[in-house]
């Protein structure tokens, strides 16, 4: 009988050791279950997966880890997308920051070409962020990515130099270099594209594909949108999109329209020979003077005689230089001027009948010219004309982003951008946003001594250059 119930109590004290391991068996594998089933999304990042990701497989790249698609992000555009952008901009130490980084490089202007501590700065701003990029470009320029590394690619791009210019705007913040300012705002511009690098490399898991980012030198009549494809900006690049600030409408507007926006801009410079002679006594001289009067008179009507009324053009003299001897008929007359259209065809078409119409008349006159249109000297910009989708990409992330009341179709104007360029190679979109803010004197327009800037667009900007690269992957990819 006590053997029986000796018996009983070991199986007993038997099946309540072995419950437990049971158990625990169980746990252990719905734990490990549960992990092959883990989001790997950025959001989720924390220390102990990023042990698990370094401890991959060496030939398992990072850039592999972050093309696992997330499973709450924006695979579709919605308006919580918008929102979730502008939010990133907005926030105070953001908006601190942007203006710090615009201020800098505004104290600091520097020429085309000469972008040397902007450069160093942008660099420095990205190295920060864990961006990879290229330097040099065009020799100051950089080309930033953040993405997949793989395609679609879209770039965005930002110039970079100031102009020879005395600043008048007295603040705290005043350009340091006398006779160089950033009288055109390239110094928000360059603010607004790293502002839209930081927003897009916290949201570089969302990213389904790659955003190329430009930051270029030499915009102001130097053509470093040349120098930068000729150096491999546009590789792989389906599109592209810039900003210019804009004192045409109130802060933090976008402005942009299909087709031509920005007319094609070319420089000339003729010199009309005769032969030198007392004033008293003409018949012994062959007078240029006549012959670039002439000149100056005839041009007029190429655009009021030869071209569609409904085709603007512009054909302006804006120099004559015969000497200053009153009593002497000089040899040669120099005469120079500017010319703008709106197309290809009719910019290269003026830049024809202007040679045609000076050498023609000069010879009516007994005397030689030859025009000069600075071709290799790369003052000619081709008219800026918007890709139709790539302008209606622009007008939908705007009106999604800010409400329909903030964007505008605005009107053609005969200012010219070497953005032009781009748009020559890929389907391009250029915009405008606004600064203007009559509270704080930022009403002047461009190249202006007087030019300033409503400092409240830089995350306006950053957030928009964000929501047009990120939405375009997720709708081109």
């Amino acid at each position: 009988m006590n053997s029986l119930k000796n018996l009983s109590v070991f199986f007993l004290l038997l099946l309540i050791f072995t419950n437990p391991i049971v158990l625990s068996s169980a746990s252990s594998t719905t734990r490990s279950t549960s992990t092959n089933n883990i989001d790997y999304s950025f959001s989720f990042l924390d220390s102990t997966i990023g042990n698990s990701l370094n401890s991959r497989p060496k030939n398992q790249s990072k850039s592999t880890a972050r093309k696992v698609p997330s499973s709450t992000g924006c695979e579709v555009w919605t308006k919580a997308c918008s929102e979730a952008v502008l939010a990133l901009a907005r926030r105070p130490d953001t908006v601190t920051w942007l203006k710090s980084v615009r201020r800098k490089i505004h104290e600091n202007p520097e020429l085309a070409f000469e972008e040397v501590k902007t450069s160093e700065l942008v660099r420095y701003e990205l190295d920060k962020m864990g961006i990879e990029y290229r330097y040099p470009l065009a020799k100051t320029g950089i080309r930033a990515w953040i993405g997949t590394g793989g395609p679609p690619f879209v770039a965005v791009r930002a110039d970079m130099d100031a102009l020879p210019i005395q600043e008048a705007v007295e603040w705290e913040h005043k350009s340091k270099i006398a006779g160089k300012m950033h009288a055109c705002g390239h110094d928000a511009h360059v603010a607004m594209l790293v502002g839209a690098a930081k927003i897009l490399k916290s949201r570089e898991h969302l990213l389904q594909g790659t955003v190329i980012l430009l930051f270029q030198p030499a915009e102001e009549a130097g053509n470093g949108a040349k120098r930068m494809i000729a150096d491999g900006a546009l590789d792989d690049v389906e599109a592209i999109f810039a900003v210019h600030v804009s004192h045409e409408h109130p802060t933090a507007i976008i402005g942009s329209r299909p087709g031509a926006l920005l007319a094609g801009c070319g420089f000339f410079r003729a010199v009309i020979s005769g032969k030198m002679g007392r004033a008293g006594s003409p018949h012994h001289s062959v007078d240029p003077i006549l012959a670039a009067s002439a000149a100056v008179i005839s041009l007029q009507g190429i655009v009021s005689r030869e071209t569609n009324p409904l085709d603007s053009q512009v054909v302006s003299v804006t120099t004559m230089d015969g000497g200053n001897n009153l009593d002497m008929i000089p040899e040669t007359v120099v005469l120079g001027g500017t010319f703008r259209a709106y197309s290809n065809t009719s910019f290269y078409q003026l830049l024809q009948r202007i040679k045609e119409v000076i050498v023609e008349q000069a010879s009516v006159f007994r005397c030689s010219a030859t025009v000069d249109f600075f071709e290799k000297e790369s003052t000619i910009y081709p008219p800026t004309v918007n890709d139709d989708h790539m302008y209606e990409h622009v007008r939908k992330v705007a009106t999604d982003l800010l409400g329909p009341t903030n964007f505008r179709v605005v009107p053609p104007m005969m200012g010219a951008e070497d953005f032009s360029f781009y748009t020559q190679v890929v389907p391009a979109a250029f915009y405008y946003i606004g600064v203007r803010n009559e509270t704080l004197g930022s009403i002047h327009t461009g190249h202006s001594p007087y030019f300033m800037i409503d400092e409240d667009v830089l995350p306006i900007g950053a957030a928009t250059h964000a929501a047009i690269a990120e939405r375009y992957l997720i709708e081109h990819g």
